[in-house]
């Protein structure tokens, strides 16, 4: 796998500036939010991630002035000093804590031609109207904004690595409004890294299918413009934070329904107590996989799946999101395609069982599932197979804070 140092623009080496720069991922927070951090934090890299905060409520997000602005606040940072370019290109290690839990991956750029050729895998179909705005974003940026954030099996060689690095000071070090720690060096010993890099055959997209789909189109793109292109220049590559899988921590995707289409509650449990043992008062934290914890007139339920009936052979169907959708939510109360049918929603599992609760209470919808979170293994085995999840299929956290690397295209 080829892993390419790059000339990064990066915030200012002033105290406390780079906490403020940094800014949650574009994709993390709607509008209504990211308008909040911009209006509390006006140095924030949420205006250039989202635009559309500079600008009248009535501007679509997909509006080209959108982009016009990103580009325009992203000149203005480095204009002022806010943000700097390195002289010399450069790899980064990056450290996330997060409730005593560390993850620390490398920082730099992976190849468009990699992503193409499948080399970086994919689990989740992207949706158009998505890719089509962060092409849009990258190209009139001239840059990737945000990283990717990939994955790779257990290394050895690689695994030592990050010993070398983290004795010395960092470029920063800070904690979140989240309470999740970030720490980010420079490398001083980048060939090293890039070598250990050409024994990985296969890198994952853990999270960030649309950045990672936007940036190929843009450098394609790129490319197709320049006749003679090597494949080499800068605009061939993308910004990745790349972790060993093993250190990932995947959350549960909980699901919302809003109605029961036409049956009542004791009626659905009776349906849902033939599917398999139903427990009354239970955890809301369901116990492994094949289990769901599900929220209905205020009590939590268990429905344990019996083993037997579950194909542990079929990566993708033996999912806990397949079985939900397969044996619950579709036959039971017609949910079909979740990506498009309004009448579920999603709740990353960061905002905890007690949102559920709450969303439920106040009749915003009619029951809750809190799901077992899908394992790291589950996610690499359908990528292997070259399968997709299903919509919604796993919550990574801690996320990627957006502005304190971005890579220029040109």
């Amino acid at each position: 796998m080829r892993l390419h140092p790059f000339r990064a623009l990066r915030p200012a080496p002033v105290p406390g500036l780079a906490a403020r720069i940094s800014s949650p991922p574009y994709d993390v927070v709607n509008r209504a939010e990211a308008t909040r951090i911009a209006a509390t934090n006006p140095l924030s890299f949420i205006r250039v991630g989202r635009a559309e905060v500079d600008l009248p409520e009535s501007v679509d997000p997909y509006d080209p002035k959108v982009y016009r602005q990103a580009r325009a606040n992203l000149d203005r940072m480095f204009a002022e000093g806010l943000l700097i370019q390195e002289e010399a290109p450069s790899l980064y290690l990056y450290r996330q804590v997060m409730e005593g839990r560390t993850q620390t991956g490398v920082v730099g750029c992976v190849h468009i031609d990699d992503y193409g050729n499948d080399k970086i895998r994919k689990h989740e179909k992207t949706r158009q109207d998505k890719e089509d705005d962060r092409t849009r974003h990258v190209r009139a940026l001239n840059a990737n904004a945000e990283p990717v954030f990939l994955a790779h099996r257990a290394n050895p060689v690689i695994e030592r690595l990050p010993v070398v690095e983290t004795p010395a000071p960092p470029l920063y070090d800070f904690t979140a409004d989240d309470g999740v720690r970030h720490t980010l060096w420079r490398i001083r010993h980048p060939n090293a890294w890039v070598e250990a890099f050409r024994s990985i055959d296969t890198l994952y997209v853990a999270d960030g299918h649309h950045r990672s789909a936007s940036a190929w189109r843009a450098g394609t793109e790129l490319r197709a413009a320049r006749p003679g292109s090597t494949g080499e220049e800068e605009f061939n590559w993308f910004l990745a934070v790349i972790f060993p899988a093993e250190q990932l921590r995947i959350l549960p995707y909980n699901r919302l329904v809003k109605d029961l289409r036409g049956l009542t509650a004791a009626q659905f449990l009776e349906r849902l107590a033939r599917l398999g043992r139903l427990v009354i008062d239970a955890d809301p934290a369901p116990p492994r996989p094949g289990t769901f914890a599900i929220y209905i007139e205020g009590r939590w339920y268990l429905l344990e799946l019996a083993e037997s009936a579950i194909d542990r052979r079929d990566p993708i169907g033996s999912l806990d999101v397949s079985l939900l959708q397969d044996r619950i939510l579709s036959p039971l109360l017609g949910i079909g395609d979740p990506r498009v049918d309004s009448r579920i929603d999603f709740v990353g599992g960061i905002r905890g069982t007690a949102e559920l609760e709450k969303r439920v209470k106040s009749g915003e919808a009619a029951l809750a599932v809190s799901m077992y979170p899908t394992t790291i293994d589950q996610l690499l085995a359908v990528a292997d197979a070259g399968g997709i999840m299903p919509p919604k299929s796993t919550w990574f956290e801690p996320k990627l804070r957006s502005g304190l690397l971005v890579h220029r295209l040109e």
